[in-house]
C-alpha cells in the first residue's frame, strides 16, 4: 500500500476516533471496555476505506467500476456500523459486534472487488481471514450478550461504566416520529422527560398512596418520591420481582435519602398486598402481566385517582392492546401520550 494511502487511512481513522472519543467523554463513562475502542476504530476504518476506494476510482480509470462499487459498499457499511454503534451505546448491541461486522463485511467487499477485476483470483488469504475472524468475534460476543436478561445486562453496564444520559433508543412511530429528541438512562427505565413528568404529577396531585409495579433500578420510584418529599406526606409502594435487580434498586433508593417515602418490596405485583385506597397507580413491570395488575388493583384505586401504564406506544403492542381492552370493557377512560415508548393515563370509569 502506498505511503499516501496509508496516511489517508490513518488520518481519517484518527479523526473519527477523536470525534467518537468526544462522544464518549460527553456521556462521562468512568470505564470503557477495550472492545468499544476497537468498534470505534472499525467504523473509522470503514469510512477511510470508502474514501480510499473513491479516490482510486478517479486515479485508475481502467478499474473505475470496481472501485466505485467498492466505495458505495464501504459507505453503506460505514452508515450501518454507525447505527450499530449507537445501538451498542444504548444497551441494544454487545460491545465488539461492530468490529466483527466490519471484518466480515470488509472481507466480503474485497471479494466483490476481485470478482469485478477479472485478472485477479476471487478469493485470497486476507479476505478469507477477515471473514472468518469477523464471524468468530460475532459468534463470541452475541451469544454472551443474549444469554443474559436485559435487566442484568444494563445493571452490569452501569457497574462498569456508570450511569449517563443518552438519546432515546425506541424506534420512530406514527405518533412519535422523532424519538431522538427524548433522553434516557437506559432502555428499560422510563424516558427522562417521563420521569420528570411523574415527579410533577405527584407534586400536582398530592397523592397519599402511590403503587408502582416494576421498580427496576428505581429511577421512577425516586422521581415520584422527590415529588412526595416536596409535598410532605405520602408513601410509594414499589415492587420488583427479580432479586438481583431489586438489590440494585435498593442501593439507589438508600443512596437517594428518600427511603422514608418508599416501601420497596421484592415480590410479584400479582401477589403483593397493599392496604388503603390508591391515588396513583403506575404499571411498569413485565409487559404481559400489566393488564392483570390493573385489573387486580382497580377496586382499590380511587374514582378520582390516576392509572398510568408505560410502554403503550404502537411499537409495544402488548401494553397498548391491553389498554384498549380495558377501555372497551368500560373499566377505564384513557388517553395515550405520544412519547417514544408511550404513556397511558386513565381513570376508573365510574357511573355517576
Amino acid at each position: 500500500m502506498p505511503l499516501q494511502t496509508a496516511a489517508l487511512l490513518c488520518g481519517l481513522t484518527i479523526i473519527y476516533l477523536e470525534v467518537s472519543q468526544q462522544r464518549l467523554a460527553r456521556v462521562h463513562r468512568p470505564a470503557v471496555h477495550v472492545l468499544v475502542y476497537f468498534d470505534i476504530l472499525a467504523a473509522g476504518c470503514s469510512a477511510a476505506l470508502a474514501a480510499f476506494l473513491l479516490l482510486h476510482a478517479f486515479v485508475i480509470p481502467e478499474d473505475r467500476i470496481a472501485f466505485l462499487a467498492g466505495a458505495i459498499c464501504s459507505t453503506a457499511v460505514f452508515l450501518y456500523l454507525q447505527s450499530e454503534m449507537r445501538r451498542a451505546h444504548q444497551f441494544q448491541r454487545p460491545e465488539g459486534i461492530v468490529s466483527g461486522q466490519f471484518l466480515f463485511l470488509a472481507g466480503a467487499i474485497r471479494i466483490l472487488l476481485r470478482s469485478l477485476e477479472n485478472s485477479h483470483p476471487l478469493f485470497d488469504l486476507w479476505s478469507l481471514t477477515a471473514i472468518i475472524a469477523g464471524g468468530l468475534l460475532i459468534g463470541v460476543v452475541v451469544p454472551r450478550f443474549l444469554k443474559k436478561k436485559e435487566e442484568h445486562r444494563i445493571i452490569e453496564r452501569f457497574a462498569e461504566q456508570g450511569e449517563s444520559h443518552q438519546r432515546e433508543w425506541a424506534p420512530s412511530t406514527a405518533e412519535c416520529p422523532r424519538p431522538e429528541r427524548w433522553e434516557m438512562l437506559d432502555s428499560m427505565s422510563a424516558e427522562l422527560e417521563v420521569l420528570d413528568f411523574l415527579k410533577q404529577l405527584v407534586i400536582t396531585l398530592k397523592p397519599a398512596l402511590i403503587v408502582e409495579t416494576g421498580t427496576f433500578i428505581g429511577a421512577s420510584t425516586i422521581k415520584m418520591a422527590e415529588g412526595l418529599q416536596a409535598n410532605g406526606p405520602g408513601k410509594i409502594v414499589s415492587c420488583e420481582y427479580d432479586p438481583l435487580v431489586f438489590a440494585r434498586a435498593l442501593e439507589r433508593i438508600q443512596a437517594s435519602g428518600l427511603g422514608s417515602w418508599i416501601d420497596a418490596r421484592n415480590e410479584s405485583s400479582l401477589e403483593m398486598n397493599v392496604e388503603g385506597e390508591i391515588d396513583l397507580f403506575f404499571s411498569d413491570s413485565h409487559l404481559p402481566i400489566r393488564e392483570q395488575e390493573i385489573r387486580r388493583f382497580l377496586p382499590q384505586i380511587k374514582p378520582e385517582g390516576l392509572i398510568l401504564m408505560h410502554d403503550t406506544s404502537s411499537h409495544f403492542k402488548i401494553a397498548r392492546e391491553a389498554a384498549f381492552r380495558l377501555e372497551k370493557e368500560g373499566l377505564i377512560s384513557m388517553v395515550l401520550l405520544p412519547t417514544p415508548r408511550g404513556l397511558m393515563i386513565a381513570q376508573k370509569r365510574v357511573r355517576r
